[in-house]
């Protein structure tokens, strides 16, 4: 079910070509036929460590009751298991929360998702045929923008995502004005709203534009909008601070272009080279509240949840749609779910609901280097 055009999984050839990581899930409007035993889901959870995965925790939550299980190990020097109260790094998970925001700017009439990106930030984008006064909000939002992937850039992908590079570097800050400068020296990848490609520059400049329209940062607005609102008190925006706060588990990678080799510790990382397109803290039971309130119409008004849930053709992935930082995906079974995926430095999550948000599931691997979260989601909504 994962479009891996991602913002960080961390390790392989993927992080250079990629980054913070992306689409999984899916559309719709099912509610789920599958039994609420959940053994197939424990099973694809054990599968999972069994391929390589350290640890995994998960929470489901169906109608009114709440579920949650785990498998494997959070620190693997003591052995000591993950807990279902686990904080991780949500990567690109961080775009749903920034697309409610903007979202919840227009509907206040503060901007329109047809605003051109130079209007908000003359000069940002520009060079190399990036041109912001052709680009909109919506086209950031659905990844029409055609701007350049900065995590795709090779020397950035070197610098932060291999061995030597990230031992190194791992603590640096890094601006959002200096993550656009990277992707602007490279030529776009298409016209804007000529096709579609997973650009994780597109978030980055989307929190840029809610700091400009509001006087505060996006991660400020976030905590104001939606954290505080709907008492999410694992989910953070931790700007540059480097560590995970407890409960939660170390975070496990490769740090090379092949899955094999030694294992190293990457729990502690400056997360501003995610920025507004990756940087976000949670745990599963925040992100199950998280989607079914969005979902259920609590954080938008019916124009703007429409406009988020209307979705673009996702490449290589003919059952899935990207919205408004929003995917959409019809299942084996033929349930649909809304979510995303989101992968960083050793932390590979998924949450998804379904479309009247009844049925939720949030989870996440301590590894970026193996297990198959499409398999979890498929047992947990489609397992007999």
């Amino acid at each position: 079910m994962t479009v891996r055009t991602t913002v960080v999984v961390a390790t392989t050839a993927v992080a250079l070509t990629a980054g913070f990581a992306a689409p999984a899930m899916a559309a719709g409007a099912g509610t789920g036929t599958r039994s609420g035993d959940h053994d197939a889901t424990r099973k694809a959870v054990r599968a999972a460590v069994k391929d390589g995965v350290p640890g995994v925790t998960l929470t489901a939550k169906d109608g009114g009751r709440t579920w949650s299980t785990t498998a494997g190990v959070g620190d693997l020097r003591t052995h000591a298991p993950r807990s279902a109260d686990d904080r991780y790094r949500v990567g690109s998970i961080t775009k749903t929360f920034v697309s409610t925001v903007l979202l919840q700017l227009e509907a206040e009439g503060r901007l329109s998702l047809d605003d051109t990106v130079e209007r908000w930030l003359p000069g940002l984008v520009h060079g190399n045929g990036h041109d912001g006064s052709r680009i909109t909000v919506r086209q950031l939002l659905n990844h029409t923008s055609g701007i350049f992937n900065y995590t795709a850039d090779e020397t950035f992908g070197r610098t932060y995502f291999l061995k030597d590079g990230f031992l190194e570097h791992r603590y640096d800050t890094k601006t959002p004005e200096q993550l656009v400068a990277i992707a602007m020296t490279h030529k776009p990848d298409f016209a804007p709203g000529a096709s579609w490609n997973y650009s994780n520059t597109n978030y980055v400049v989307a929190g840029m534009v809610i700091q400009k329209v509001t006087g505060r940062s996006y991660g400020e607005e976030i905590r104001r909008r939606v954290i505080d609102p709907l008492h999410l008190t694992a989910t953070s925006v931790p700007g540059t601070r480097v560590t995970v706060p407890q409960p939660s588990s170390r975070a496990y990678s490769k740090l090379a272009r092949t899955a094999t080799g030694p294992t190293y510790d990457v729990t502690r990382l400056n997360p501003s080279l995610a920025s507004s397109s990756g940087e976000m803290i949670s745990d599963s039971a925040d992100l199950d509240r998280f989607y079914a309130a969005l979902l259920k119409g609590r954080l938008l008004p019916p124009k703007q949840l429409k406009e988020m849930k209307t979705t673009v053709p996702v490449e290589g992935l003919p059952n899935a749609g990207y919205g408004l930082g929003l995917i959409d995906r019809e299942l084996s079974c033929g349930v649909h779910v809304w979510g995303h995926d989101g992968g960083i430095h050793g932390s590979n999550s998924v949450a998804v609901t379904t479309a009247d948000g009844r049925h939720s599931v949030a989870f996440n691997f301590n590894g970026d280097w193996s297990g198959d979260t499409d398999a979890v989601v498929e047992a947990e909504f489609c397992g007999e």
